[in-house]
């Protein structure tokens, strides 16, 4: 969410906005925008240390037992032995059938010196994609912090939209996790449309050097937030003739002029969250319902009325809504919902209260999750049960939008945006698959979008997203059935009663990247590490806590 520039910006500023027209008014977005990437790059958090964890690879591990969920689409099976070698699938042995006892005759046999992991009764997931993954920690922290939080969740593939901490700083983290000389997901660098040009960019041409120039550079596509139409779309149309894939936040400032679906027209790959879909089902006016005091800048104008837009969209099942949604999968549109950022408006107390939060959010990220006027997307200055009824509607009719689109072979992802309005990194991600649940999919469409479909839509289907002959050995192994219980995919698990005693169960077990194993479990403690090092330093951090501000 790096488009959202409020946070360098002071209030009389914000208070300036609201006597310039609207033209201007773009005009200092693009400039403040360019200078907040350049700051960015510029204060960048730590890059992680060399990789210290996990085992392998190895010339041959053997998965023993498993019952896979693979991300096809298809209903889990098992008993499986899976052969990986170094890093590839070479083999998928169906080894016998539940409840018997498995014959060694049926199973693989190890190679001198081979590893195996016992898993029978236990789940073999392909690796976890997040299509929304700043790698920022936001108020300074380090790169180890967020991607062993991701590991810890079995996300083993993150999509950077933005490169907030500067593109070369990404490609050079994307490589060390390639060569796996640290612990990180492997990572795809979309950079922000214009990173880097000091003075913005202000016309096709200077537009289209740009593109050429971000691809000479190494970047896997372009994560747009908007520009004027004869900029964008000439941007657009390059990006998609040198074979780059591409992200948009259609961002108000910019989204009355090219909505979704115009975007997608000229070559656009993938939308975020929701901005730019309504605008395009509008079917009696051309613009949100602004009331006439809105200001942009005022974070709480701005999402109270978010709230609102998905009312002012054509009826689910119109015309209007059929025929756009129709042509967008016809453009074979990708759509990463990102549910989980929006949802602390449905409840702030819930989000704000979720029980990771005591021992692996930093001090800082608690601080900036607080409200404030100067923290990008803490809006809820005075939330309360009108505007979370607000909220709780504008998603139903958001969710019956997705839920459709995925049925009609529409595809959809996953991506949490995490670092942003108590969105934790890794534990946002499994909150985004519980949402997709809500809004109707089966868990095993859910599991589907968190991984074929992610690769898919990056370009990668050949070497991740499911259990393959020949994919890359990217898996999660759990001790629980996922599909039953989503929870269970929280590096923290989750409760149960097992004969009048509670108990703690699930979480991901290992997460192998790579044929790289790593226990989650380790991974974790080396987060808490970090958060209880930044509290030794942070005197009275508890109070940041959202159950512990004190009653006036």
């Amino acid at each position: 969410m790096t488009y959202f520039l409020f946070s360098v910006i002071n209030h009389k500023l914000k208070n300036k906005f609201n006597t310039i027209n609207l033209k201007s008014m773009k005009k200092i977005f693009l400039v403040i925008f360019t200078l907040f990437i350049y700051h960015n790059s510029k204060c960048q958090i730590e890059k992680a240390p060399e990789r210290f964890r996990g085992e392998g690879p190895f010339n041959q591990l053997i998965i023993r037992g498993a019952t896979i969920i693979n991300g096809n689409g298809a209903p889990p099976t098992g008993p499986v032995d899976i052969v990986i070698e170094k890093n590839i699938i070479k083999s998928i042995r169906n080894v016998g059938y539940p409840g018997l006892e498995i014959k060694e005759s049926r199973r693989p046999v190890a190679k001198p010196g081979a590893k195996e992991i016992d898993a029978h009764g236990k789940y073999v997931l392909p690796g976890l994609i997040d299509m929304h993954g700043h790698i920022s920690s936001q108020r300074e922290g380090s790169a180890e912090y967020v991607f062993k939080l991701w590991m810890a969740h079995g996300i083993t593939t993150i999509r950077d939209p933005s490169c907030g901490q500067g593109l070369d700083w990404v490609l050079h983290q994307k490589e060390e996790s390639k060569k796996n000389s640290i612990t990180a997901p492997r990572i795809l660098a979309y950079t922000s449309f214009g990173q880097g040009e000091k003075n913005g960019i202000n016309n096709p041409e200077e537009a289209i050097n740009w593109v050429r120039k971000n691809a000479d550079r190494g970047a896997d596509g372009i994560k747009f937030f908007g520009s004027r139409p004869d900029i964008f779309k000439a941007a657009l149309q390059e990006n998609k003739r040198l074979g780059l894939r591409s992200a948009c936040h259609h961002a108000q400032m910019d989204v009355a002029e090219m909505n979704v679906l115009e975007t997608a027209r000229n070559g656009l790959t993938t939308m975020e969250h929701w901005y730019g879909l309504p605008e395009a089902l509008f079917e009696n006016k051309t613009v949100q319902n602004y009331p006439l005091e809105y200001n942009y800048m005022n974070e709480g104008d701005r999402f109270e009325e978010a709230g609102k837009l998905w009312k002012q969209a054509a009826e689910p099942y119109s015309k209007k809504w059929n025929d756009v949604m129709n042509e967008l999968i016809s453009l074979d549109f990708t759509i990463d919902v990102t549910f989980v950022p929006y949802s602390v408006f449905r409840d702030v107390q819930r989000a704000s209260s979720l029980p990771w939060h005591k021992d692996y959010t930093r001090p800082k990220l608690l601080k900036f999750f607080l409200p404030a006027r100067d923290s990008h997307a803490a809006a809820y200055y005075d939330w309360g049960t009108e505007l979370e009824t607000i909220w709780k509607e504008n998603y139903k009719l958001w969710m019956t939008f997705i839920n459709e689109y995925k049925n009609r072979g529409g595809r959809v992802t996953a991506g949490a945006d995490s670092g942003y309005m108590y969105n934790l990194y890794g534990f946002g991600y499994i909150q985004e698959l519980e949402l997709l649940r809500e809004a109707g999919f089966h868990p095993i469409e859910v599991i589907r979008a968190a991984t074929l479909h992610a690769a898919e839509a990056i370009g990668m289907e050949d070497k991740i997203g499911t259990i393959e002959t020949g994919k890359l050995a990217d898996l999660v192994i759990m001790d629980q059935n996922p599909l039953k219980n989503l929870k269970y995919l929280y590096a923290t698990g989750d409760i149960k009663l097992e004969n009048n005693e509670v108990i703690r169960v699930g979480g991901v077990s290992k997460t192998i990247k790579d044929g790289i194993i790593f226990d989650v479990r380790e991974l974790l403690e080396d987060v808490k590490k970090i958060v209880d090092e930044e509290k030794s330093n942070t005197p009275g951090w508890e109070k940041l806590l959202f159950e512990n501000i004190e009653r006036r």
